[in-house]
């Protein structure tokens, strides 16, 4: 039943979190949600997300400059 409600997994900016904390090293969009798609099934990360969630979250991450694209790879900002 919905509710005006969400654990924080379930939104974005917890989304968000959860992939700058994987984001030690470069990474394709592709690798990002295969590393998510694991972590879901190994039940690492509670959340279920869809694809278009996941390029609105790294829409809302490069909007505040946490990350940054080259040459078809994310990286982390410092």
């Amino acid at each position: 039943m919905p509710s005006k409600h969400i654990n924080f997994s379930q939104s974005l900016l917890g989304f968000g979190s959860y992939i700058l904390s994987k984001l030690e090293n470069p990474m394709g969009i592709d690798d990002v949600w295969k590393m998510y798609q694991t972590d879901l099934l190994k039940n690492r990360y509670t959340a279920k997300h869809s694809f278009d969630n996941l390029m609105m979250t790294f829409i809302l991450l490069y909007s505040i400059n946490a990350i940054e694209s080259k040459n078809g790879l994310i990286y982390k900002c410092n």
